[in-house]
Formats: C-alpha cells, sequence, structure tokens
C-alpha cells in the first residue's frame, strides 16, 4: 500500500534574509555578479543566499541542503563565485557599517559556543614531542 507523501512545513525566517536586508544587498549583487547577457535564465539570488546562510548556520553538506531551496551544486556556484568577487566581504563591511549607524553591538549580553572532543587515535600523546629530536638506534 502507497502512503501519502508528507508536506514538510517552511523552514522558519530565521533561514531566510529579511526583505529590509536583501533590498540593501540586492544591488551589490547586481553590481559585482550580474547575469550574463545570454544563455538560460539564472537562477534568482536571493533563494541562493537564503541557501548559503542556512549552509552557514547548520554546517550540512552542501547537498544536503533542504529540497526548498536551489540545487546544491547551484549554491555551491554561486557561493565560490560571490566569494571570488568580494561578494561577502562588500556584504559584511555594509553590515558593519549598518550596525555602527544603530550605536554599535550592545555587549552586555554574549554568548559563546564550542566543542570538545577525544583526539582520534589518542591526539598528542601518540605524536612525538618534539618532532625535530630523533632517536638514534
Amino acid at each position: 500500500m502507497a502512503s501519502e507523501p508528507v508536506e514538510r512545513e517552511s523552514l522558519p525566517t530565521i533561514w531566510r534574509v529579511p526583505d529590509e536586508l536583501w533590498a540593501e544587498i540586492e544591488p551589490v549583487i547586481a553590481e559585482l555578479d550580474p547575469p550574463n547577457r545570454v544563455g538560460p535564465k539564472r537562477t534568482p539570488a536571493r533563494p541562493v543566499l537564503d541557501a548559503i546562510i542556512y549552509r552557514g548556520r547548520t554546517g550540512c553538506q552542501w547537498n544536503r541542503l533542504p529540497k526548498e531551496f536551489p540545487d546544491d551544486s547551484t549554491v555551491h556556484r554561486f557561493f565560490q563565485r560571490w566569494r571570488e568577487v568580494g561578494l561577502f566581504r562588500r556584504v559584511w563591511a555594509m553590515l558593519i557599517e549598518r550596525c555602527e549607524d544603530l550605536d554599535g553591538v550592545d555587549w552586555e549580553w554574549q554568548a559563546a559556543d564550542g566543542a570538545m572532543g577525544k583526539a582520534r587515535k589518542g591526539g598528542t600523546m601518540s605524536a612525538p614531542i618534539r618532532p625535530t629530536a630523533r632517536r638514534v638506534a
């Protein structure tokens, strides 16, 4: 007996670029990565950026992006191209400037995250203490 496909809910807005921010980022993308005049129509940039943000926040593999995002190879191709043209640096600088306009970051409340795990094969205990000090047999 075939089961009904389960519809997944859309991802919460934490994974999406807010409209106000997108209005500032879109012209930067248009300037640094304009679409070609010929050829197939390009995948829209906003869902690609949403996918890059999702991957950055979750650390998932490119091929594990949720199906509601564009194809993983398309997203990765955009990511590589945007990195090469300096898009992320420009957007980051724009966000820092915007933050300064809002009187900076309120550092009264902060959070840090980290992870610790056991080193594979014992870590430094199995490695020579001084790699240049060789034992003569």
